[in-house]
């Protein structure tokens, strides 16, 4: 862990790099090793064609993020890292915030050990 699930709609598809977006966040993360296992870092993007916004008359779009994390690490350090991945996704999206209606918006998710299964040998590379 961590991981990084973002679910947009396709109306964002001209203003969402996605590979560019994973990048920027995985750089915070790596950037983290000592909290965050580099080997466990994932991510991914959701593009959404079933959703509905306010009131459905708009060409609204939205961007919703999760950032899933085991439990154990401080407030502090929960917070700084969430609002660096936030300030990037805000920084991506500043031009299309401008010209269209757009919420973004991020969560965080800890769970614990029980419950959570995982094989991995990934982490022998780093």
């Amino acid at each position: 862990m961590p991981h990084f699930i973002v679910e947009y709609t396709d109306n964002l598809k001209e203003d969402i790099k996605v590979p560019q977006l994973l990048e920027e966040v995985h750089r915070i993360l790596i950037s983290r090793k000592n909290i965050f296992p580099i080997g466990g870092i994932r991510s991914r993007a959701i593009e959404l064609k079933d959703y509905r916004v306010a009131d459905g008359t708009e060409d609204d779009a939205f961007l919703h993020a999760t950032l899933k994390i085991a439990t154990g690490r401080s407030e502090e350090i929960k917070a700084e890292v969430c609002e660096a991945i936030f300030e990037v996704i805000k920084g991506h999206f500043e031009v299309a915030m401008n010209k269209r209606y757009l919420a973004l918006s991020m969560e965080l998710v800890e769970f614990s050990d029980l419950g959570t299964y995982k094989q991995n040998n990934i982490h022998s590379r780093f």
